[in-house]
Parts: structure tokens; sequence; C-alpha cells
């Protein structure tokens, strides 16, 4: 039976550990044998499962490596991290939950048991827990100002209002009975799982913080550089826009919800440039930052509020 919106939780079938992956063998050899570990500790039947968006098939040889009865190998050539999470939810039965984990990240000791304890008791609709940067090198004041790697707190148990698949369960009846699966036109842009989500919990679908279940994000030097900042912050208000104008209803909501998106960007445009400027004559990279982001989120809300597609990690 699909899982009621806020009823105690059934019992549930399996649990399903996803990582979907491309092309990251080193961190995915790290990561798995964490995995297994933690998903052998359960008292609940669970397997850990690995989705390949490699068109190679990169990571099948990772995964022989372990020789695990219990370690799943799927190949998703089809390009794009919507593709990879629909194989994985296609594995699962109705009554299962699905926990996605991305492969740059490491989950600390008690992370997946938390996370299913904590959907035991709440019986909600998902769980997210935190995700804390950890750098491969520190990063300097202006990358640190910027923000976008801050984790703000949230109080355990509460309610959230989005959650990404780098630490996530869901309830795969619950999401079936919605009719709800990762947009493929979210595959190479990303922001699939942030439109899944929405879509969730626009429709009476609860997700809800577990505090103690955090991964360790990894983040390599490429990505502790202004130009990564920029581009990324962009992005994300980018997809941010197109999730809004798609969960609009059609004509003038969808209208009115494209206008307050652009007097969203606009405001956030001329707070930026104000602060980028006192950031300037200050000589604070941290501000001139903060600055920096706001127009460039500026720039990707507007674009997404009128059909400009970002995609981050378009393929040749």
């Amino acid at each position: 039976m699909p899982h009621a919106i806020g009823a105690e939780a059934p019992e549930c079938g399996e649990v399903v550990i996803a990582v979907a992956t491309y092309r990251r063998p080193e961190l995915l050899r790290e990561l798995l044998p964490e995995l297994i570990r933690q998903s052998r500790a359960l008292a609940t039947r669970s397997r850990v499962v690995v989705v390949d968006n490699d068109p190679e098939g990169g990571a099948r040889d990772v995964v022989s490596a372990l020789a695990a009865s219990d370690v799943d190998y799927l190949h998703e050539p089809r390009p794009g991290i919507a593709a990879a999470r629909n194989h994985a939810l296609d594995r699962c039965g109705g009554n299962d939950v699905i926990v996605f984990i991305d492969d740059d990240e490491f989950p600390t000791p008690e992370w997946l048991g938390a996370l299913v304890r904590s959907w035991q008791a709440w019986g909600c609709a998902g769980v997210s827990g935190p995700a804390l940067a950890t750098f491969e090198v520190a990063p300097d004041a202006w990358v640190q100002g910027s923000g976008v790697f801050a984790r703000p707190a949230k109080t355990d148990g509460a309610a959230v209002s989005g959650a990404a698949t780098n630490n996530l369960l869901l309830h795969v009846g619950t999401l079936r009975s919605m009719g709800l699966r990762f947009d493929d036109a979210y595959g190479t842009s990303g922001g699939s799982d942030t439109r899944l989500v929405h879509d969730l919990i626009s429709r009476g679908g609860v997700v809800r913080w577990c505090d103690a279940a955090a991964v360790l994000d990894r983040i390599p030097a490429s990505r502790t550089s202004r130009e990564w900042v920029l581009r990324r912050t962009m992005r994300t208000s980018n997809t941010w826009s197109r999730v809004a104008l798609d969960l609009a209803k059609p004509g003038l909501p969808r209208l009115q919800t494209a206008l307050g998106l652009t007097g969203r960007a606009a405001y956030r445009l001329l707070r930026g440039a104000s602060t980028t400027c006192r950031g300037y004559v200050g000589g604070d990279p941290r501000i001139r930052a903060r600055g920096e982001c706001d127009i460039a989120s500026a720039i990707g809300m507007v674009q997404g509020a009128y059909g400009v597609v970002r995609s981050e990690y378009a393929r040749a």
C-alpha cells in the first residue's frame, strides 16, 4: 500500500542505498565499502545500488572488485543525472525506501541508521540531512565570503522546503502514488532533485530534517575558485526559477510567477551592485563576493523565468 502522507511509517520492504556515478572511480572506491558496512548494520533488509552514468561503463570494474552479493551494478548510458536516479527508482519495490547519496560525498558513521530510524519514527515522505563541506584546499576569502558552501542550521525533525539527493531518503510508494519521477528536462542542467522534492511538497508530502544523518561533501580544489562559484550560483538560481515556473498553473498564474521572478531578480541585481561597490571601496573580498553572487543569482533567475536553461553538466 502506498505510504499515506503523515501516517505512521509502514513496514519497510527494503532499503535501497543508491549512488549515481560518472567517471569518479577513486571516490567510488572509497565510498562503497562504507556504504556496504552501514547497509549490513541495518536491522532492515537493504542493498547498495550503483548506477553508472558513464556510457563506457567505467564503474563496472570498481563494483566487480568488491565481489559483494548485496551490491548491484546498473548501467545507465543515457546522459544526465535524472536518468540515473530514475534507473535506481525502477530497481525499487513500492514498499521500499530509497536513500540517495552522491559519489563525491562520504557518510558519517551513523548516517544511514539515523535516516532510516527517523523515517520509521516520523512516518513522513522523506528525510534529509546535512552535507558538511570538507575542502581539498582551503578556500580563499572571496570563496568563503560567497557563502556558497555555507550550510545553514536547521531544527531536528522540522519540515524542510527542499532537499537534494546528496543526502536524501524517500519512500518509493509515496512517489509512485503521486506519479513522481526525476524530470529528464533537468538531466544535464542539474536540479532534477529540486524539481521532484518541490513537487512532492507542493502535493502535501512532508520531508523532515535529521541532524544526525550527516555526510561529508568533498570539495575538490577545482570548485574553490571565483569562476566556479559564480557559475554554480547562476545555475542554481536558474534551476530554482525553472522549478517555480514548472509548478505554476498554466495561464495567468504562470505569467504572474514569471513576473514575480523578474521582480525578485531586479531587486537582487540592485542589491548585488551596491554590495559589490562596497566591497571594492572597502577592499573586502568577502563583501565583494556576496555582491557578485547576488548579481550572478539575478542573471540565472531571470534567465530561468523566460526559458533559458543553463546546462552545468552538458556533455559533448
